[in-house]
């Protein structure tokens, strides 16, 4: 049998306890590390090549768009752009907030029963209580056949064959 020394191998000493004091047993591959205190510090170490990256292309001003790629991790860091943000004058804002508590609860266009979350939208774009939901009980003003008409035509469009040379 062949010793250690001309193997190259060593036999580990022990359980070697992680550095990180986590309770967990870490390895040489991973620097005396258990496998997530590990991915813990790779993942902060990209983090931190990212923002440094990131930084430095803001400081450069550099306006085209830059991929940055760390790793397995690879995203597109696009330029900094200023917004404006018009301000409004007070009093329109106050109007705004006025408008919305007059409107008050949702009602049945036909007979004003309130109806909540229970209401009915219609084609016709007004809101209906049980008894008027339906089009002939309001005198719905939607065109419920040219609508249906043009379902129809645009799910069976015409095909039509061209025409033969005669000889």
């Amino acid at each position: 049998m062949k010793s250690q020394n001309e193997t190259g191998c060593q036999a580990p000493e022990g359980p070697i306890l992680c550095i990180n004091d986590c309770g967990f047993f870490g390895s040489a591959a991973t620097m005396n590390m258990c496998s997530k205190c590990h991915k813990e510090m790779i993942l902060k170490q990209e983090h931190a090549q990212l923002a440094a990256s990131s930084i430095e292309s803001i400081v450069n001003g550099s306006s085209s768009e830059k991929s940055v790629i760390t790793g397995a991790v690879d995203l597109q860091v696009a330029p900094v752009e200023a917004k404006t943000i018009s301000v409004e004058p007070s009093g329109s804002s106050d109007k705004s907030s006025e408008m919305k508590a007059k409107e008050g609860p949702s009602r049945c266009t036909t007979c004003r029963k309130r109806v909540g979350l229970t209401g009915f939208s219609c084609r016709c774009g007004n809101l209906f209580c049980a008894l008027h939901r339906y089009s002939d009980k309001h005198n719905c003003s939607f065109d419920y056949r040219t609508a249906g008409q043009d379902a129809i035509a645009k799910a069976n469009p015409v095909v039509k064959a061209d025409k033969l040379d005669k000889i």
